[in-house]
């Protein structure tokens, strides 16, 4: 339903509300914090409830922040490769959008969005050096992230050494690798999968690839490893024939943000990245995941829709 919505309306209106669409989400995402809306799971305060069910404000904060990028660089045009139209701005956006999903923690969701982000401005014409110059400004922050937060460092210790604490920190990725490695070249078969019952965490959520790998095997795991590079390709083939700067720049965004972070969630499970809470999208379990997923497809839709119409 999200999706069908989403498709019918007119995406050029995302760009009119744009600015208003960012404040409200980052509005809601702080609502995380405040007693009796906001709820703590793990440590993280990432959820509100809203009347017998929970959602996930984060979501609605990265489509926020690209909708608004998209609409400042396609009204900027041609001075996007600039210092102050282009690369500051990004990175003033980049911190208010870092400084709310920190705080919760969400750092995955953070690094999802900046991937977004920094194709929305490779996409509008900014300058490489800029991109060079946050690729090292963002490992020095991750560094320091990474010093400030113990569970971001442990992330990082068990990437490196998943074998020393194979019942504790590194007992995941293990897990996973037991599932992956056990499903072979054709895998056990459809419900077949053993690790998923007791063993393996999370096996309908951040761990669902390793499943997949285990009952479909090797060809199963390629197969879904193509699917969303069959999608990045017709969703950034749809983005080079828009001739509307906003929509070509909309449909980077959203398509670099949905396989950024299928392949960081896969390359989590394959011991490829450091772990990862986030979602394989299409496939994960998750109400708020998969409904703003849908959602943004559907934006997708309408700006090939739209396309096609000024063409005929």
């Amino acid at each position: 339903m999200a999706c069908l919505i989403t498709s019918q309306i007119d995406y050029k209106i995302f760009k009119k509300y744009s600015f208003i669409i960012y404040i409200l989400s980052a509005l809601a995402t702080l609502l995380v914090f405040v007693p009796h809306i906001g709820v703590a799971h793990g440590g993280a305060h990432r959820w509100i409830y809203l009347g017998p069910l929970s959602f996930q404000p984060s979501e609605l904060l990265k489509i926020g922040f690209i909708m608004y990028f998209s609409a400042w660089i396609a009204s900027v045009k041609d001075k996007a490769a600039t210092f102050r139209y282009g690369f500051l701005p990004f990175f003033i956006l980049t911190a208010i959008t870092g400084a709310i999903l920190l705080k919760q923690p969400d750092t995955d969701t953070f690094l999802i969005a900046v991937f977004a982000g920094l194709a929305i401005f490779i996409a509008g014409g900014g300058r490489w050096r800029y991109v060079f110059i946050l690729a090292i400004g963002g490992i020095m922050g991750l560094a320091i992230i990474a010093h400030m937060r113990p569970y971001v460092m442990s992330r990082i210790t068990t990437f490196m050494h998943p074998e020393q604490n194979a019942l504790g920190s590194g007992y995941q990725i293990q897990q996973s690798l037991i599932a992956v490695g056990s499903g072979g070249m054709t895998g056990r078969g459809y419900g077949q999968s053993v690790q998923k019952f007791n063993y393996l965490p999370e096996p309908i959520g951040d761990s669902i690839f390793a499943v997949a790998a285990e009952e479909f095997g090797f060809i199963g795991g390629v197969t879904i490893i193509c699917l969303y590079l069959f999608f990045a390709f017709r969703g950034l083939r749809i983005a080079a024939k828009v001739p509307d700067p906003f929509g070509r720049l909309l449909a980077v965004g959203i398509v670099i943000l949905i396989v950024s972070q299928a392949f960081v969630n896969i390359g989590a499970m394959v011991g490829v990245l450091p772990l990862s809470g986030i979602t394989l999208p299409f496939i994960s379990h998750g109400g708020t995941s998969l409904l703003m997923t849908l959602a943004e497809v559907g934006i997708v839709f309408n700006i090939s829709k739209s396309m096609k119409k000024a063409k005929g």
